[in-house]
Parts: structure tokens; sequence; C-alpha cells
């Protein structure tokens, strides 16, 4: 099979990425961080198991953009399958997206959602510029795992529900 690069224009380079990562399925979650403020997130990821690290992205432009750079933490909390609303409330302009839910406060005013099936907070230890984006590290701290759910995931431009294809492997 021959495989042809098909070199893109600059100016088409950010639709080509974005029609491209549409096919690949993300979890969806909800950051959170003191204030209270939060949003919606598929860029999500673990960086380091020793010492364990995890991240996410922010764009500059977004209405979060401010609170999450004064956070000394953050939490991250894993959606399940039934938590497309709430996955569409963190991604909302201009509403209060904390309204009505059910959540703890620590100590520092970080909010952790009580609803989801599994969360982590996490301190933060860096923030990198990364175009458009600000990228943020941080150390885990604290987290639980309330549920066993299949995991919220967006693809194609809509939510669908993880299934799994293989038994799970235990964790040690």
């Amino acid at each position: 099979m021959t495989h042809h690069r098909r070199i893109v224009p600059p100016a088409a380079k950010s639709a080509l990425l974005r029609r491209t990562l549409r096919r690949h399925a993300a979890g969806v979650t909800v950051i959170t961080v003191p204030g209270p403020a939060g949003f919606t997130v598929t860029s999500f990821s673990s960086v380091s198991l020793d010492p364990a690290l995890i991240s996410f992205c922010v764009a500059r432009g977004a209405s979060v953009a401010a609170a999450v750079g004064r956070a000394d933490r953050f939490a991250v909390h894993l959606l399940g399958a039934g938590d497309a609303g709430l996955a569409d409330r963190f991604a909302r302009r201009g509403v209060d997206r904390f309204a009505g839910l059910d959540r703890l406060h620590e100590q520092d005013g970080l909010p952790i959602l009580t609803s989801v099936p599994a969360w982590l907070t996490a301190q933060v230890v860096a923030r990198y510029p990364a175009g458009d984006h600000i990228l943020v590290i941080g150390e885990v701290d604290a987290g639980g795992v309330r549920a066993d759910a299949p995991a919220l995931i967006r693809h194609n431009g809509g939510y669908a529900t993880s299934a799994q294809l293989t038994p799970p492997i235990s964790a040690a």
C-alpha cells in the first residue's frame, strides 16, 4: 500500500488538524480550579508515573484561562457514560457552571464534583506556552474512584462511550 504525503499550506493546517482529530477518540474530563472555575477538556493526559504527573491544555482565550493561570492546584474529573450533560454544561460560555451541582470544596477552595465516576487533584508544577494554548502539568496529590462506569469519550464531533473489547488488566 502506498501512502501519499500531502503538503498542506500554512493557512489550511488548522482546518486539517481539526478535521483529522475528529477521528481521534478522546476521554472527556472536567477540570476545576479554585474560584470556582471549570471547563470541559479532552486534552487530559498522564505524563509520568514517577513522579505521578498529569497534564491538560487550556486555550489562552478561554473564559477560565485567567483562573487557571492563578491556580496552584486543579482537579480532573473523569466523566462516565451518563455525564454528557455535565460535559456540555462545562463547555458552555456565559452560565454558572456550578449552579445546583453537588460538590466538595478542599480547604483552598478547589471544587471536587461528587457525581463523577473518578477524579484526581494535582499541584501545578509547570505551565508552558503552546501556540494558542497553555499546557499545564501537575503532580497528583489525591483522587478517588467512585464507580466502575464506561468512560464518556468524544469522537467525530459527538459523544460516545467506551466498550470493553478485551478483559481488563488488573491494576498493580
